[in-house]
């Protein structure tokens, strides 16, 4: 029986030599494909299994690289290179940029269906694409409700689903309402879902290191998100039977 394959990927982004995880779909066809954005703490075996999970259901799925390789278990670390880089919407252009165009350059994607999934700082970059007009025909962002500047969210070219933890103080209420209000001034195709309850990165399992407060895992929501997620998928991509 033919299953799905996995590799990882080298490219250069943001002065650094990325690490991507490529998942790819059983077949040798072309397939909608989708762009995984990771918390800020990096690239971890969350986002791989979730590009062999989006395989499994035909996508060709690439989580994208934030720190060239390294996973910043260390807040303070990841801070202070998350914070200067949420601030840069053109560094955050750059990474994602880097990791559409190993994802396009895939034989087996599907250029013309292509979305993009990202958490916290991965949710962030996946929203800058699409105010730089990126041609994607979908964006989901989890706990990344940032907004960028001033009427470039006009130029988003397909849906956009966000979630947040109710409980989130990172994500407070006044930064849903500023990125919902930007997203309705710019026409955008738009959807937020509050998950009651829920804290920072509730998607995420737990980890065994430190983390920032308000941060905590809520497995009925997690399964939830994910269930949101692919049905903005199954949306927008149509995967073929």
């Amino acid at each position: 029986m033919v299953t799905m394959t996995t590799r990882t990927v080298e490219y250069p982004a943001d002065g650094l030599t990325m690490i991507g995880y490529l998942a790819l779909p059983a077949g040798v066809d072309r397939r909608p494909a989708v762009l995984i954005g990771p918390e800020g703490t990096g690239l971890s075996d969350v986002e791989r299994r979730r590009a062999d999970a989006l395989a499994d259901q035909g996508y060709v799925a690439l989580a994208f690289d934030l720190h060239g390789g390294r996973y910043l278990g260390d807040p303070e670390e990841m801070l202070a290179r998350c914070t200067p880089l949420l601030a840069d919407p053109d560094r955050m252009r750059g990474i994602g940029h880097a990791a559409l165009g190993v994802l396009r350059a895939e034989p087996r994607t599907d250029p013309d269906r292509i979305a993009a999934v990202g958490y916290g700082t991965g949710g962030a970059i996946a929203l800058e694409l699409g105010r730089h007009g990126v041609d994607l025909r979908a964006i989901a962002t989890v706990n990344g409700l940032t907004t960028g500047r001033p009427g470039e969210a006009a130029r988003m070219r397909c849906p956009v689903w966000a979630g947040v933890g109710s409980e989130d103080p990172i994500m407070p209420p006044a930064q849903r309402d500023a990125f919902t209000a930007e997203m309705q001034a710019a026409g955008v195709d738009w959807r937020l879902v509050v998950y009651g309850g829920a804290l920072h990165a509730f998607h995420h399992p737990p980890v065994d290191h430190t983390v920032l407060p308000g941060v905590g895992y809520h497995p009925r929501h997690a399964q939830r998100a994910w269930h949101d997620i692919l049905a903005l998928l199954t949306e927008c991509l149509s995967v073929p039977e």
